[in-house]
């Protein structure tokens, strides 16, 4: 094993207001989609994904990926909003292995309503916090870190078929204003 580089005193600074924040926006948007509208974050993310995709359906395991989530904890979770008539599976004729995940008008009826709080909390908690050039550097850093720990070595991200994961970034959620 090499010799480890310990982070220096900037690093750890941002290390630990990324792990902050992240958890205390984490929870502030759980308690607000909870109390609100009676979904977890993850759901509200499935909402959305769907919400943005064409004809509001993605694969299964394309979705998984998309979230970085377990394909066994995606399935659980679409079943729980398949029983609310929030989204629906489907199988794929031409791939009996395919299955996709469906947004139902209701689920898209609740993701319209759920949004505006939904963004209204990130602004405030995050991007209300910051000037452009800040949030520019945000998207750029997090972007390239996500980049390199989804291509690089030791990348664990993919479909069943072996294929890379599309639309894991920000800009795959629905956007209710186009």
């Amino acid at each position: 094993m090499g010799h480890t580089q310990w982070l220096n005193e900037e690093e750890k600074r941002a290390w630990t207001a990324f792990t902050t924040a992240h958890a205390l926006l984490y929870r502030r948007l759980e308690h607000q989609l909870k109390r609100e509208f009676g979904l977890s974050g993850l759901q509200y993310e499935i909402l959305a994904r769907l919400g943005g995709a064409p004809n509001r359906e993605l694969r299964m395991a394309e979705l998984a990926c998309a979230l970085v989530n377990s394909k066994s904890g995606l399935t659980y979770q679409v079943g729980q909003m398949e029983k609310s008539g929030l989204v629906r599976r489907r199988s794929c004729p031409s791939d009996e292995r395919a299955v996709y995940a469906v947004l139902t008008d209701e689920g898209m009826t609740l993701l319209e309503q759920a949004a505006p709080g939904h963004v209204d909390t990130v602004r405030e908690s995050l991007f209300d916090a910051l000037t452009p050039d800040q949030v520019q550097a945000l998207a750029d850093g997090l972007g390239e870190a996500s980049r390199r720990m989804t291509e690089g070595p030791g990348a664990a991200r993919g479909t069943a078929d072996g294929t890379a994961c599309s639309g894991a970034g920000a800009e795959a959620a629905v956007d209710l204003d186009a």
